[in-house]
């Protein structure tokens, strides 16, 4: 049995990690710049807050290429497989010998019919690029992570489930009207990643817990599979501070409980403080 299976099997609450970005922004990141980028630039950096996660209690981390596509690094000197080897890497390094290590792949940052002009083939093609990579580069499982478009979603998981045999978690981000930007709802997006054969699914991003306990109990309405609940600290300042504290987040969550959430972390502005809250009070 698999890592992943046994820590599904257990019936346990599994431990995500929080954000990268804004933690490497504190430690040398220029606003505007390329976070995937870092995994060369200061790899010291990406390592030590994988590590930070993995100490907090992390069971699974995510790889710092949330954008690492061909298209996204077009102009760059580095390859979607180039980034994706130095970001499992770093990974690697920091994590402990239970600690699962995802292959963190987002959207494309084009739009893609029929919303947009370009071909759903192209979006099919780019993330197959990434997953085979991730698979061969030793990538434990597969997170699709901060997605809009249930089309480009879609083809995300279908290209996971098509080029590797890993499994796939997929995540998708969500107003405080529960709907993405596009509009898709967490019922439409849960029937779709079940029928694709995820092997869990649910909101990433989005806003603060509070404000997305009705989208979470929707998922949890349409679906049976294993919930996904990693979401934001409140938005940042003038200074790039968030509001919500690492207890505040953690109490926010307390009505989650009744959802059974499998998977749980947090996202944009968090920190290792949060998950260490996170494994204290569930």
């Amino acid at each position: 049995m698999s890592r992943f299976s046994e820590l599904l099997a257990s019936d346990k609450t599994i431990f995500l990690d929080g954000a990268m970005g804004s933690l490497l922004q504190k430690r040398g990141l220029p606003k505007g710049e390329r976070s995937d980028l870092m995994n060369f630039r200061a790899p010291e950096a990406v390592e030590a807050i994988h590590r930070l996660y993995v100490e907090a209690g992390s069971d699974i981390i995510l790889t710092n290429s949330l954008g690492a596509n061909a298209h996204a690094l077009n102009g760059t000197e580095y390859t979607p497989r180039d980034v994706i080897k130095a970001a499992i890497e770093n990974a690697r390094r920091a994590a402990g010998p239970d600690t699962l290590i995802a292959l963190d792949i987002g959207p494309v940052g084009i739009l893609f019919e029929p919303v947009g002009d370009n071909p759903l083939e192209t979006a099919y093609e780019l993330f197959a690029e990434q997953v085979r990579a991730g698979a061969e580069l030793g990538a434990d499982l597969i997170f699709i992570e901060t997605m809009s478009d249930l089309a480009e979603t879609t083809a995300a998981i279908r290209a996971a489930r098509e080029n590797s045999d890993l499994p796939v978690l997929a995540a998708m981000t969500f107003g405080k009207d529960g709907r993405t930007y596009l509009g898709v709802s967490p019922t439409e997006f849960a029937a779709a990643a079940e029928a694709l054969g995820v092997a869990a699914v649910g909101l990433n991003c989005s806003s603060t817990p509070e404000f997305m306990l009705e989208t979470a109990r929707e998922f949890r309405a349409a679906t049976s599979l294993p919930l996904i609940v990693k979401l934001n600290a409140g938005l940042p300042d003038a200074d790039g501070e968030y509001s919500v504290t690492p207890e505040a987040y953690a109490a926010q969550l307390e009505p989650y409980r009744e959802l059974d959430v499998h998977f749980l972390g947090s996202c944009c502005g968090s920190d290792e403080r949060f998950i260490r809250q996170l494994k204290q009070n569930f």
